[in-house]
């Protein structure tokens, strides 16, 4: 058996198979149909002798057979194709003016629940999650530069102003006006300690411990604080204030010691999901961002998962340094890979003793 007639046989078998791996690879053409198609091709098979094997599209043209119609070879990947439909969604969705699901689904030739399937199954969201999600990133900016939170709101792409406000906590995590001046305008106390990762700030507003901060100096403390609270105004606590927080500092040094202060949690309503998700990691144990993103039933949001572990304040009580990249291997920490690999190797260790 030669070296082509090899081949020819070992296509023949992802044919069979209908290898989705084998598409762009090779098509094959049927010389009785006159048609040629991907490998994956659902097509009912035709007679091994029938068949004839080219390397690229453009042979299988040269030699007179026309592309099938069922798995359209001479076009994109069916997978890009449903990549590139979504892609058109989603900046129709970006548009100012409002589109109903029906005009969406008809733009990109599906029926409407076919539509809302895939967009959901690529983007993990529904077109209006999705969209709502990108207004809320574009009234973040609008807020920063607008005269009055109203030009800001439309400015964002939000037909009124009563129709923001219906969902304004989801889309920012607190209300305009406290997110255009920086967060809350509140005093918050804080304190700085030693613990066995370095220097560490625990913060607190009215509502709870709003921040827990890791690093090697007080002046890298407290330019992280004013740069996540920009508006507020933090001032050193008493003596009396560090002893009742003294509990977030033994959380630092030791994961099973008690903390029972309330928290301050800001962020948006997918942050707050993906922060509650990884408090129910037990110590000693890591999860993936694909991992994490499946048990929030959000599959395809890997990116915003990992996006909202690093924009967590609150080291060690929101475990993200559980977090790990697919293989195992250590990715980003807010506060420094090393720590990340402290804070594993001790809480592993724990659990083997």
């Amino acid at each position: 058996m030669n070296d082509t007639t090899l081949l020819d046989e070992q296509r023949w078998q992802q044919v069979l198979a209908r290898d989705a791996h084998a598409d762009g690879q090779f098509v094959f053409a049927v010389l009785t149909t006159g048609i040629f198609c991907r490998p994956s091709c659902t097509a009912r098979h035709a007679l091994r002798q029938n068949v004839r094997f080219f390397p690229d599209i453009q042979s299988a043209l040269d030699a007179g057979f026309r592309p099938c119609k069922r798995c359209q070879p001479d076009k994109a990947h069916p997978q890009q194709q449903r990549l590139d439909k979504v892609a058109t969604a989603c900046r129709l969705l970006e548009q100012d003016a409002p589109i109903s699901l029906e005009q969406l689904a008809s733009e990109v030739a599906l029926s409407p629940y076919h539509f809302h399937r895939l967009f959901k199954s690529v983007t993990g969201m529904t077109p209006k999650a999705w969209q709502q999600a990108w207004r809320a990133r574009r009234l973040r900016n609008a807020l920063a530069t607008s005269d009055t939170v109203t030009d800001a709101v439309l400015a964002a792409g939000f037909p009124d102003s009563s129709s923001f406000y219906r969902q304004a906590d989801a889309s920012l995590g607190m209300t305009a006006q406290q997110f255009r001046r920086g967060g809350d305008a509140a005093d918050i106390s804080y304190t700085l300690s030693d613990c066995s990762l370095g220097r560490c700030l625990v913060a607190e507003s009215e509502r709870g411990i709003c921040a827990i901060l890791l690093a090697d100096s007080d002046e890298q403390l407290l330019s992280e604080l004013r740069s996540t609270f920009p508006r507020a105004r933090p001032a050193q606590g008493s003596a009396a204030f560090s002893q009742r927080v003294a509990q977030v500092i033994a959380r630092l040094d030791h994961d099973d010691a008690p903390f029972t202060l309330p928290l301050d949690l800001r962020g948006t309503a997918f942050q707050l999901q993906v922060w509650q998700a990884l408090r129910e990691v037990p110590a000693g144990e890591t999860v993936s961002y694909q991992a994490l993103a499946n048990r929030l039933g959000k599959p395809q949001a890997v990116r915003a998962v990992a996006s909202a572990c690093a924009a967590n304040k609150l080291a060690i009580v929101i475990p993200c340094h559980r977090v790990v990249r697919s293989d195992g291997a250590l990715s980003g920490y807010r506060w420094g890979t090393a720590r990340k690999a402290q804070l594993l190797q001790r809480e592993r260790h724990k659990e083997e003793t």
